[in-house]
């Protein structure tokens, strides 16, 4: 078993677990601590606890410290300047004409460096910028190129729900999804109506993903062949949340519908199922449709953790 606490640098980011060295440091408080980009100032949100060495991927880094009142007031400080270093940035990038959206800025905590995010189509040469935002500031300058889902993160918003988005309140990384998870659901694959404010598929279709798969393993497919009390039939229909199966009978030349739960029917035959199948209502979603998946692999090889 090792010891651990769990750390989070912003107010929705991800928790990382560090070897508290030692020291009992409980919720809420704020620490120092070691890590790939140097010392960094965070909030512990999971107290001292034991878990299983096999459980950790990485190697622990340190708690260098509880963090002292100079340590506070260093950060709060900082965090004060990052409304004009955006500003004097957006000049100097105008100035140069540089293909960039600046989308946000971090100072570290003892002022060592300045971090700008932005996000662009492919790469900028952003030299000559660093340069003079170098002789501005008088600390280390440096630019990180970001997607677009931890843009929206960043800026914030409502969702098609209503709600504010599930990235700028709860949610911590950003898991895979793919067009399968809204088909397995029954969700209409309607590109606008399963894109996020990002342009992407929207992360709560992973949610219940773990429910829907579990589930389906034990339903038939639409086209099997079911036995139930009223004959043999076509299934035509799945209420998958509530595993109930719509089935289609005939008698004679009369056709007709009926509800069962699963245990009433008995599967004679599945039937197969195409997985690149998209029942889709036009060639531009489907196109659409295709883009979004790209993207998704795409965005899925890029996703790195620095801490």
């Amino acid at each position: 078993m090792k010891t651990i606490i769990g750390v989070r640098f912003k107010k929705t980011g991800k928790i990382y677990y560090f070897d508290p060295n030692g020291l009992e440091i409980e919720k809420g408080m704020p620490v120092i601590v070691e890590t790939a980009m140097g010392d960094e100032y965070g909030e512990t949100v999971i107290a001292n606890k034991e878990i299983e060495e096999e459980k950790l991927t990485n190697p622990l880094k340190n708690v260098i410290r509880i963090a002292t009142d100079k340590d506070k007031k260093m950060y709060q400080e900082y965090k004060a300047k990052e409304d004009k270093a955006m500003k004097k940035c957006e000049e100097k990038i105008k100035k140069h004409g540089l293909e960039m959206k600046l989308i946000d800025c971090e100072y570290k905590f003892d002022g060592s460096k300045l971090i700008f995010y932005f996000t662009a189509d492919g790469r900028i040469d952003f030299r000559e910028l660093v340069k003079d935002l170098a002789a501005i500031f008088k600390t280390r300058i440096e630019l990180r190129q970001i997607g677009v889902r931890d843009e929206v993160k960043r800026i914030g918003g409502n969702g098609m729900c209503g709600r504010e988005l599930c990235c700028c309140t709860f949610l911590g990384n950003f898991e895979t999804v793919s067009i399968k998870m809204a088909k397995e659901q029954n969700i209409s694959l309607n590109p606008s109506k399963i894109s996020g404010n990002c342009g992407r598929l929207m992360c709560c279709l992973k949610y219940e993903q773990e429910v829907y798969e579990e589930k389906l393993k034990r339903l038939p497919k639409i086209g099997a062949i079911v036995k139930c009390e009223e004959g043999t039939g076509e299934v035509c229909g799945i209420e998958t949340l509530k595993e109930i199966i719509k089935v289609k009978l005939t008698d004679g030349e009369d056709t007709f519908y009926r509800r069962y739960k699963l245990e009433d029917i008995e599967i004679i035959k599945d039937a197969e199922e195409d997985e690149n199948n998209l029942d889709v209502e036009s060639q531009e979603d489907l196109e659409e449709l295709e883009k979004l998946e790209k993207l998704e692999e795409i965005d899925s090889k890029n996703n790195s953790d620095d801490i």
